[in-house]
């Protein structure tokens, strides 16, 4: 090669390199910093809520206790005098009527009795109406009248004396209802202290309770109840018809009985009820659900829907029952009302309404 064109190689070489150089040194531009910033505004964050349209409706203060269902009326049936039994005239488990004839026991001696004394009541009468004619004649005297009137009178009421006893050899059913199982049989000797059934009036059932004395004041006559009984769904309805007329002070509750019709004698006495008692009711009271209500600073609020907007008001609070709360003032029929994130609530905070109850 020749001498002068290589050394000419060289120095553009070397020329390049500095030029290079001299270029890596420049400040280079951040493209990240030299483009146009985009500011990004915050988007407005709107909550979603569930709501309750106020309408008057029946608030109900309920109190859960435990009773028991009583017979309207039962008694062990006996004989009033003793006796062999001659006869016996139910059949065990079956309903009777009152003043059916049940049983009966011998009667021969009394029937003897009634037969011989009403035989002297023709005598006895004749003698009065002899004694009467005589009198009118002055052929008697008035006492001697007055002797035979009393002797009739006296024969009647031996006469009566003995149906009466006669009555009580019979014996029959006092009311309506179901008579049990007999504890006695045709040939027996009865007596009085034997008992020979039990019967049982069954429609209507007493439901006998005990609730505490501070419902004193608000069980009564006339108050209504729903119980239960186990192995049936449903409940049944029942009133308060009587209390105790006074309070335990050992146990500080009180005794009350409510009427259930049970006209179908689909319930037995002597079962267990699981009762609630409607010891309150409240007609067209505005109620809310106790979520609703935040408190704050001793005081109730709650967050009212208003043309897209969460609006406090305070309100003023009466009966509560399990689920709701009675509003006494701050609210009105056809109110909104916001029952969901209410810890999230601000006044004035946009919202909108999922369902409305």
């Amino acid at each position: 090669m020749n001498k002068g064109l290589k050394w000419g190689l060289i120095g553009v070489a070397a020329a390049g390199m500095i030029i290079g150089g001299i270029y890596s040194q420049q400040p280079k531009v951040n493209e990240e910093i030299a483009a146009p910033q985009v500011v990004k505004t915050p988007t407005k964050k709107i909550l979603n809520v569930n709501g309750l349209l106020i309408k008057p409706k029946m608030l109900v203060d309920e109190y859960r206790t435990v009773g028991v269902l009583m017979p309207d009326e039962e008694v062990n049936l006996s004989f009033e005098t003793s006796g062999k039994v001659i006869e016996i005239n139910f059949e065990e488990g079956t309903r009777v009527k009152k003043g059916e004839l049940l049983a009966k026991v011998n009667d021969d001696h009394l029937q003897a009795q009634l037969a011989r004394l009403t035989a002297q009541v023709k005598l006895a009468e004749d003698r009065v109406y002899r004694q009467s004619a005589l009198l009118e004649r002055d052929a008697v005297s008035k006492e001697a009248y007055e002797q035979v009137k009393t002797d009739l009178a006296t024969l009647m009421a031996d006469i009566d004396i003995v149906k009466a006893n006669i009555a009580h050899t019979e014996l029959r059913a006092p009311f309506d209802g179901v008579i049990g199982l007999r504890q006695i049989s045709v040939g027996a000797y009865a007596s009085p202290s034997l008992v020979v059934a039990k019967l049982t009036k069954t429609s209507p059932l007493k439901v006998e309770f005990s609730v505490p004395e501070r419902y004193a004041d608000q069980v009564k006559r006339g108050t209504n109840l729903d119980f239960n009984v186990v192995g049936v769904v449903e409940a049944f309805p029942a009133s308060v018809y009587a209390v105790e007329s006074s309070i335990d002070p050992s146990l500080h509750q009180f005794t009350a009985r409510a009427i259930y019709p049970n006209e179908n004698g689909e319930m037995l006495p002597g079962r267990y009820a699981s009762i609630t008692l409607k010891t309150q009711e409240i007609q067209n009271a505005l109620a809310i659900p106790a979520q609703a209500i935040v408190p704050e600073m001793g005081k109730d609020k709650v967050f009212l829907y208003k043309s897209g907007k969460a609006m406090p008001v305070e309100i003023i609070t009466g009966l509560r029952t399990d689920g709701e709360v009675q509003v006494l003032r701050g609210l009105q029929a056809g109110d909104t009302i916001i029952t969901s994130g209410t810890l999230q609530l601000r006044t004035g905070l946009e919202v909108t309404l999922d369902n409305v109850y």
